[in-house]
């Protein structure tokens, strides 16, 4: 089995939080959403993953290894291929050509889950749904009396189905999507100016590959602050649930009472203040004299004399001052 996560774009409706890091590497309870999303991914499909692609822009050497590492922590080999231009999610997904063979799960790395059905893997392939209020926002499906997909539609105005696509993918025959995303780029195939995978998924309806789907209990978005901030509040309860430890062994609580659950990291030191629930706090921060909920602090922060709540804190930030809700990126001083 192969996994090929396109991540290319840097995130913009997350800035200020991705203007040095890529939104896919924000950690969100402690670890970043790739990781969590190839973690369970892994969890859910339960067989062997030989190779993990991932398709980004120019992000730096430096993003790239840890890339790398994230593929080799799941015991698998990591891969890094590019897009240049942003021509849309078939040409993404054909960057990592090289890896379209045999079973191949395509995951988008903008969303995390909380799987709800098993996957059946004799179908020709898997798109994973969730049920929304708005289907007018999301690309949906519409499924036969054996739920097997007869339709796609994209932001439908009139109501066609409540089954939205979140953005993962299974494919019992790589080497076939391969040929249906090439043929799209071939003929200059496009919807919105971009070569479109739901085109490709279309045509090979047509030619008679049936489509299941796998339903997630939950669809967690990190594409702003607000969506961050509560998909950091659910993973934490998922940690809670799991009776997962979150709080380092060398991180210091002094006259301070946390509230779980919450994610304390390594080196952090944290005085005379009431932390929690669902705050995530990165290595090496210090927080004194503060009160602070429902947030998330990356690393190498120091915030004094605040109180907080709703915020998100980027690395080596500074505060002290008024309670606010706040969206602060990377380098900030406040106070």
């Amino acid at each position: 089995m192969n996994i090929v996560i396109p991540m290319a774009g840097r995130g913009s409706r997350l800035r200020p939080h991705t203007l040095t890091v890529p939104k896919p590497l924000v950690p969100v309870a402690g670890k970043p959403i790739v990781q969590r999303l190839v973690e369970d991914i892994v969890e859910l499909i339960g067989t062997r993953i030989e190779h993990i692609g991932f398709v980004i822009g120019d992000f730096g050497e430096e993003v790239e290894q840890e890339l790398l590492e994230i593929a080799g922590r799941a015991g698998a080999e990591g891969h890094i291929f590019y897009q240049e231009k942003p021509l849309g999610t078939a040409d993404a997904i054909l960057c990592a050509r090289d890896l379209l063979q045999g079973n191949v799960v395509v995951a988008f790395a903008d969303t995390l889950f909380k799987a709800k059905d098993a996957v059946n893997t004799a179908l020709d392939g898997v798109i994973w749904v969730h049920q929304v209020e708005d289907p007018r926002k999301f690309g949906v499906v519409k499924l036969d009396n054996n739920k097997i997909i007869t339709d796609f539609h994209e932001k439908p105005e009139e109501f066609i189905s409540d089954l939205a696509i979140i953005g993962i993918y299974y494919f019992k025959d790589g080497e076939y999507l391969r040929n249906e995303l090439q043929y799209l780029i071939d003929n200059d195939i496009k919807e919105k100016g971009e070569y479109q995978l739901t085109n490709a998924l279309e045509n090979m309806k047509q030619k008679g590959t049936q489509f299941g789907i796998a339903s997630v209990a939950e669809w967690l978005d990190c594409g702003n602050k607000n969506a961050t901030v509560y998909t950091n509040q659910r993973i934490l309860e998922f940690s809670k649930e799991k009776e997962e430890e979150l709080t380092a062994d060398d991180a210091l609580v002094d006259n301070s009472i946390i509230i779980e659950p919450c994610y304390i990291g390594s080196g952090c030191d944290i005085k005379d203040s009431v932390i929690g629930p669902h705050v995530s706090v990165g290595k090496g921060t210090i927080i004194e004299r503060s009160v602070i909920s429902n947030s998330l602090i990356q690393n190498n922060s120091h915030i004094s004399h605040k109180i907080m709540d709703n915020s998100m804190i980027g690395n080596q930030a500074k505060i002290k001052g008024k309670a606010e809700d706040l969206s602060l990126g990377d380098f900030s001083e406040m106070g």
